[in-house]
C-alpha cells in the first residue's frame, strides 16, 4: 500500500517518511521524520517527461463529479466503456490502447485480472479516494515496482490517508460518514474511522454500501415508432471494505498494509432487444486481498521498498433463462506477488533504480472442460534520471519474462501450457524548460502484453500458440503553468502533446465454423491524435474563486491490417474521433456551483463499419451546488473539528438519450443528493 504517497495538493506537514518528492537527498542531508511539499501534483505534472494527469479530491469536487466515470471523463486520452447505470460496468483504453493495454494501481499495487485482463473501474468509488493519476508511458518518477512500468498507460488510485495534527498527540479518533441517495432507487452510506495508537502507529478503517435498483428509463427508437421503456433485471447490491496500518518504525523506515474484500451481487440487463426485456442473468464479484508495503531509507543516498500481495477474486455467473443451467460458469482466479526496489541518489542530479517482481498467477473454473492455467512472471527494470532545474532526462529498461503451464481437465492428459515470453522493453524521457514556465517534453516507449487465460485457453476460442501484442508509442508535447501554487491561489496551466503508437500483432477472434472461434496474431493499429488540456482559477475579494478546466482529444485509431481490404483505415471499433469535457466552478461564501459537461463524436460496434453500427455522438450536461458548514470551533492547527458538507447533483440536464456501449442505453436526466460528516 502506498501510505506513503502524498494525499495533499496544498503545501503541508506530512507525518511520512519522504519518497519519491525527495528523492534526490544526498549523504550530507539529513533525513527528517517530517517533510513540507512546496510542490503541489498538477506543478510535478506538468515538470513530467511524458503525458502525466492529475484529478486530486478537491478537483473532483470543483469540476462536478459525481462517479468513477466522470471522473474517467476529465482526463484526455481515455476512452470509456460503459455499459449503464450504477453497476454498469467500466472499463477504460488509452490513446487507442484497448483496455488490456492499461494498467491499473490501486495505492501502489497494480492490481491483477489474468482471466479477461480488463480491470471493472465501477468498483472503485471517489468516497475514500484522495486522487486519481493518468501516467501515458513512463515518467520521471524512478521509486517504482517493475509491474508499473509494465503497461502503455497506467491509472493510479491513492485512497485518502489519515492526517493528524503532528503537535498534538491528543488528537487520536476521526470519524467521517456519508450518506448518498439519488434517482432509481440509489442509496449509499459510509463510514470512515482512523484512530492513532501512537505517535508513530495509526489505523483505519472504511466501509460502504450501494444498493440501486438501476430501472432507470429509455426510449426505444423501431423505425419511426419510438417507446419508452424502463432497464429491467438491473439491481445492484455492492458492498466494500478495508482496514489499512501505518507504522512509522524510525525517521528512516516505515511499515504499511492493507486488507481489502469487495462483493457485488447485481443482476445484468443485457442488451436492448425490440419488444422483449427477458433477462435473469446475475453475475457476483468477489474480491479479497492483502497487501504489505515496507521502507527504509538510508543517510549515505540509498533507499528500499518490499512489497507483497495475496490475492483471491471470483466470478459466478448464473443465466437463469437457459435450460439446465448449461450457461452458468464459476471462476476462480489467484495471485501472489513480491517485488523488491532499491534507489541510489548519489547527488541531488543523479538517480538510479533497479526493481525485481514475481507474479503468480493461476485460474480455475466448473466447466466441463476445465483448464487450470498458471503463469509465472518475473519483471526486472534498471532506471536512471538526470535532472536540474531546467532539464530533466530519464531512461528504464525493463525486462520481462512469463512462464506459462497449465493442469489439464480431470481425466485428460496434460498437453501443457501457452508459449513461454520474454522481451526487453526500453523507454526513454525529456522534459526541458524553455523559458520560465513553459517546457518541451519527449517520450518514447516500448513494451508488450501477454495474452490473458481467456485468449489462450477459453474453449472454442482460446489458442495457446498466440504471441504477444507489441506496442510502441512516441509523445512530444508543451506545457506551461504559470501560478497556481495552492488550490486558492491565480493561475494558468496547460498543455498540448501529439502521439503515434502502433500495434502490431493484435490478438483478434475470427471464425472457424459457425461455433467456434479461434484467437490468432494477424492486427495491426495505429493511433495518431492530440491531447490538450487547460486550467485556470482566479479568486477575488470576498471569499469568491472562479475556475475552469477542460480537456480535448482528437485520436484517429485506425485499422492496418492488410492494405488490401476494404476496412483498411477504418477506425476501430468504439474509439471516437473526438472525446472532450468542460467544467466551469464558482466558489463563494453561500453556495459553491459547478456546471460541467462531456462529450464524444460518432462511434462504430464493428471494424467493418457495417449499416446500422454507427452509434451516435453526444454531450451531457450536469450542474452541482455544495455548502461546507462548520460545526465546531477550530482546533490548534487552524482546522474545523466538525464539519458537514451538502452537495446536491442533477446529472445529464438536458435529458440526452444516448449509448456509450452498442444496445446499452445510459440513464436519461437523474439527481443525487449527498450529506457527508467529518468529527
Amino acid at each position: 500500500m502506498a501510505c506513503l504517497a502524498l494525499n495533499a495538493v496544498d503545501a503541508k506537514a506530512v507525518s511520512d517518511m519522504p519518497t519519491e518528492v525527495d528523492d534526490t537527498i544526498t549523504a550530507n542531508q539529513k533525513v527528517l521524520p517530517e517533510v513540507t511539499v512546496t510542490e503541489n501534483r498538477h506543478r510535478q505534472a506538468q515538470r513530467s517527461t511524458a503525458p502525466h494527469f492529475v484529478l486530486d479530491h478537491h478537483d473532483m469536487l470543483r469540476m462536478g463529479v459525481t462517479d468513477i466515470a466522470d471522473a474517467l471523463h476529465r482526463l484526455p486520452g481515455i476512452t470509456l466503456r460503459d455499459y449503464g447505470g450504477a453497476g454498469g460496468m467500466k472499463t477504460v483504453s488509452v490513446r487507442g490502447f484497448g483496455s488490456k493495454h492499461t494498467g491499473v494501481s490501486y495505492d501502489g499495487v497494480v492490481l491483477g485480472e489474468c482471466q479477461s485482463g480488463e480491470i471493472d473501474l465501477a468498483r472503485y468509488t471517489l468516497d475514500n479516494m484522495a486522487a486519481m493519476q493518468l501516467s501515458v508511458g513512463d515518467n520521471e518518477q524512478l521509486f517504482v515496482t517493475a509491474r508499473q512500468a509494465s503497461t502503455p498507460a497506467l491509472l493510479t488510485i491513492d485512497t485518502s490517508t489519515p492526517a493528524f495534527n503532528a503537535d498534538d498527540y491528543t488528537e487520536k479518533t476521526k470519524v467521517a460518514a456519508l450518506l448518498r441517495v439519488g434517482s432509481f432507487g440509489y442509496v449509499s452510506p459510509m463510514l470512515r474511522l482512523e484512530q492513532r495508537l501512537s505517535p508513530r502507529f495509526t489505523l483505519w478503517a472504511v466501509g460502504e454500501y450501494i444498493y440501486a435498483e438501476n430501472d432507470y428509463p429509455f426510449r426505444l427508437r423501431n423505425v419511426d415508432v419510438v417507446t419508452t421503456e424502463r432497464r429491467t433485471n438491473s439491481r445492484m447490491n455492492q458492498g466494500h471494505g478495508e482496514v489499512n496500518m501505518r507504522w512509522l518504525i524510525n525517521d528512516q523506515s516505515s511499515l504499511s498494509g492493507k486488507l481489502y474484500y469487495y462483493d457485488n451481487d447485481r443482476q445484468l440487463p443485457g442488451i436492448v432487444h425490440y419488444y422483449t426485456s427477458v433477462s435473469r442473468e446475475k453475475l457476483r464479484d468477489r474480491n479479497a486481498f492483502g497487501q504489505m508495503l515496507y521502507q527504509r531509507r538510508w543517510l549515505n543516498g540509498f533507499s528500499m521498498k518490499l512489497t507483497a500481495k495475496m490475492n483471491w477474486a471470483a466470478s459466478l455467473y448464473d443465466d437463469g433463462v437457459a435450460a439446465s443451467q448449461v450457461q452458468d460458469a464459476d471462476y476462480w482466479q489467484r495471485e501472489y506477488y513480491l517485488s523488491a526496489a532499491a534507489l541510489y541518489t548519489p547527488s541531488e542530479h543523479w538517480a538510479f533504480n533497479y526493481s525485481a517482481d514475481y507474479t503468480l498467477n493461476n485460474l480455475n473454473s466448473t466447466l466441463s472442460t476445465d483448464t487450470r492455467p498458471l503463469r509465472h512472471a518475473v519483471l526486472q527494470t534498471a532506471s536512471a534520471r538526470y535532472q536540474t532545474q531546467r532539464l530533466t532526462m530519464t531512461a528504464r529498461l525493463l525486462f520481462s519474462v512469463y512462464d506459462n503451464d497449465e493442469k489439464a481437465p480431470l481425466g485428460n492428459s496434460d498437453e501443457g501450457g501457452a508459449k513461454d515470453m520474454s522481451r526487453l522493453s526500453p523507454s526513454i524521457g525529456l522534459s526541458f524548460e524553455l523559458i520560465k514556465g513553459l517546457r518541451l517534453r519527449a517520450h518514447f516507449k516500448d513494451i508488450f502484453r501477454v495474452p490473458t487465460f481467456n485468449e489462450n485457453y477459453f474453449f472454442h476460442f482460446g489458442s495457446k500458440t498466440l504471441d504477444p501484442e507489441k506496442t510502441t508509442q512516441w509523445n512530444v508535447g508543451l506545457t506551461y503553468t504559470e501560478g497556481l501554487a495552492t488550490t486558492t491561489a491565480a493561475g494558468f496551466s496547460c498543455s498540448v502533446d501529439a502521439y503515434y503508437n502502433q500495434v502490431r500483432d493484435m490478438i483478434v477472434a475470427v471464425p472457424h465454423n459457425m461455433f467456434v472461434w479461434r484467437c490468432i496474431n494477424v492486427g495491426k493499429v495505429r493511433a495518431v491524435g492530440l491531447d490538450l488540456t487547460a486550467r485556470w482559477q482566479q479568486p477575488f475579494a470576498g471569499g469568491h474563486l472562479l475556475a475552469a478546466a477542460g480537456n480535448y482529444s482528437l485520436q484517429h485509431v485506425q485499422n492496418r491490417t492488410n492494405p488490401e481490404s476494404p476496412y483498411y483505415n477504418n477506425q476501430i471499433a468504439y474509439m471516437p474521433v473526438s472525446v472532450g469535457s468542460l467544467s466551469l466552478s464558482w466558489e463563494n461564501p453561500w453556495t459553491n456551483l459547478s456546471v460541467h459537461g462531456e462529450g464524444v463524436s460518432n462511434r462504430w460496434t464493428s471494424n467493418e463499419h457495417l449499416d446500422g453500427t454507427r452509434i451516435a455522438g453526444y454531450w451531457e450536461m450536469g450542474v452541482a451546488a455544495w455548502r461546507v458548514l462548520h460545526l465546531g470551533k477550530k482546533g490548534a492547527d487552524g482546522r474545523h473539528k466538525n464539519e458537514l458538507t451538502l452537495r446536491f447533483d442533477l446529472k445529464n440536464v438536458l435529458d440526452k438519450q444516448y449509448e456509450i456501449v452498442g444496445s446499452y442505453p445510459m440513464p436519461g436526466r437523474s439527481w443525487q443528493f449527498t450529506a457527508s460528516w467529518k468529527l
